[in-house]
């Protein structure tokens, strides 16, 4: 009897031990809270592109063999930088549609075939349109750009380049990085899309090399600007992209004061909106940044060694950028600083007739800008490509559109 009794009470914490391990395994999905949900959102992210990694603060050791140069393009009135770093490319935005031949030739020149990213901020022309020339003279391994798209002819030619080469137009998440070379790439925006307001869709993001780093706006506004500054990302860089041309309604101050950048440079051309405005121009000077324009000094290339920048305008290095050009021409020595040497006058006057990115109709003897919607509705047999000054192409027997006004 009492064996029977002790088996039984064996048998009975026997199955107590059993249900009890059973009970470890077992979750109760009412009992699931958001944070987990959160980590099933991150670990299909992370499957859908292994390639993004969280940002690090932490400085890469620089091997003395690498390198980091930005050129920053003179495409006259829209953007487009080309990023090196070790053997990696990386193109951001492209221009007009007449940047095309521009940027592809670009390529061609510094023998790249290969682009292991290629990134449009934003889907408006004179950021997305050279992209396809890109995408015709060169592969890529990753494609970026907001998830916000657009109609335009020169958006869907973007799609259609990266889509023939097997490619997936990936839309970065903010906070998030990746490798490139010796490099990170941090995504910053944007964080929230209005597809009613593409300059706030910008992808912005900043590039760390050893000490030194570069931020790229694209046509962010302040409305984006404060969506980011929300975020407490660390946006101090040596280096700025000015956002949107030097608008009136980017770089704000509160911005810029986080940045704290020591050149700045501006991809601008002959406009009617007048761009870089005062407004942008006085926070630069406030912030006492040295400011750099494609407008005034064509192709400008700033290479880095990790600890500090030399940048290299391609023409008149010496001028005044940080003026418009009516205060160019108003300003008198004695209120801008110490007088203008007769050189730099020189510099001033030349620069003043910039080069540009133009087409002209072979057929109509008409010259316009590349981003004038004109040619869009031009025969490619017709159109004829040029970049050079307002004067040169006048001389060629063009006159000017009425609609773009060259």
């Amino acid at each position: 009897m009492l064996r029977k009794r002790l088996c039984s009470i064996v048998l009975l914490l026997s199955m107590l031990f059993v249900f009890a391990a059973c009970g470890t395994d077992t979750i109760n999905t009412a009992d699931l809270t958001e944070p987990q949900d959160s980590v099933v959102t991150d670990l299909v992210s992370a499957e859908k592109d292994t390639d993004i990694q969280e940002e690090s603060e932490t400085p890469v050791e620089l091997d003395e063999n690498s390198s980091f140069e930005v050129h920053y393009l003179d495409v006259g009135q829209a953007d487009a930088a080309l990023v090196l770093c070790d053997d990696k490319t990386m193109l951001i935005d492209g221009g007009n549609p007449g940047d095309s031949s521009l940027i592809a030739a670009y390529l061609k020149k510094h023998s790249i075939s290969h682009l292991d990213y290629v990134i449009c901020s934003h889907a408006h022309d004179d950021h997305v349109g050279g992209l396809p020339g890109a995408l015709s003279v060169a592969t890529a391994g990753a494609v970026y750009a907001p998830k916000t798209g657009n109609d335009i002819k020169s958006y869907q030619s973007f799609k259609s380049k990266a889509q023939a080469q097997g490619l997936t137009i990936q839309n970065p998440v903010p906070g998030s990085s990746i490798k490139f070379g010796s490099s990170t790439v941090a995504f910053l925006g944007p964080i929230t899309e209005n597809s009613s307001d593409l300059n706030n869709t910008s992808i912005v993001l900043k590039i760390t090399y050893g000490e030194t780093s570069f931020l790229f706006t694209g046509d962010a506004e302040r409305e984006e600007e404060q969506d980011i500054l929300a975020k407490n990302y660390d946006l101090s860089a040596t280096v700025l992209k000015v956002g949107h041309h030097g608008s009136e309604n980017s770089t704000s101050y509160v911005f810029l004061r986080e940045i704290m950048p020591k050149y700045a440079i501006i991809s601008v051309g002959d406009n009617n909106y007048g761009h870089p405005t005062e407004e942008a121009l006085s926070r630069l000077r406030d912030a006492d940044v040295k400011v750099y324009r494609t407008d005034l000094q064509g192709d400008i290339i700033v290479k880095s060694n990790g600890k500090k920048v030399t940048v290299a305008p391609s023409k008149n290095a010496n001028i005044e950028t940080n003026t418009t050009v009516k205060q160019k021409e108003e300003t008198s020595p004695a209120v801008v600083g110490a007088p203008v040497p007769q050189e730099q006058k020189q510099e001033l006057a030349q620069s003043q007739e910039a080069t540009h990115s133009y087409i002209a109709n072979s057929n109509t003897g008409k010259l316009h800008y590349a981003g004038c919607y004109s040619v869009d509705r031009m025969k490619e047999s017709n159109k004829v490509y040029m970049t050079c000054t307002r004067s040169e192409a006048l001389a060629r027997g063009y006159s000017p559109c009425k609609n773009c006004n060259p």
